[in-house]
């Protein structure tokens, strides 16, 4: 029995900058997954915050929520066996300098805050952070 996920990956201001999303598109098809919905938007800080309400607490909660709003971001609905996990293995680590090669993150991060994709770190999460940007 297979177990069909979906998770939400944003490409993150950064990336988006250096027009990077054909190539990290293209990473995520190349490791088998399909991008069944996406668009490019742009989020306001207000929406970014309740976006990363978890964090609230946490001290890198404000400038987290100032950098994702601060250019057009790239928001996707992927798909595939256990695709959460898939996907994290795939970005690599928060940090690019601990990122492993080939990862996401070891490719194009610049820091660990411009680390240029998230992506849902639960099935909960992945199902809020998806009706997020996607229910109509």
């Amino acid at each position: 029995m297979n177990n069909i996920e979906q998770t939400l990956s944003i490409v993150k201001p950064d990336a988006v900058e250096r027009n990077l999303e054909g190539k990290i598109k293209e990473m995520f098809l190349n490791n088998g997954f399909k991008i069944v919905q996406e668009k490019k938007i742009q989020i306001e800080k207000h929406e970014a915050e309740k976006f990363y309400k978890v964090h609230e607490i946490k001290p890198f909660y404000n400038d987290l929520c100032a950098y994702l709003s601060s250019g057009p971001i790239v928001v996707m609905i992927l798909e595939k066996e256990n695709a959460i996990v898939a996907n994290r293995e795939l970005m690599g680590s928060t940090n690019p300098k601990d990122a492993a090669e080939g990862t996401i993150r070891k490719k194009f991060g610049i820091s660990i805050d411009k680390n240029s994709v998230h992506g849902s770190d639960s099935v909960e999460n992945a199902k809020i952070e998806i009706d997020f940007f996607f229910k109509s």
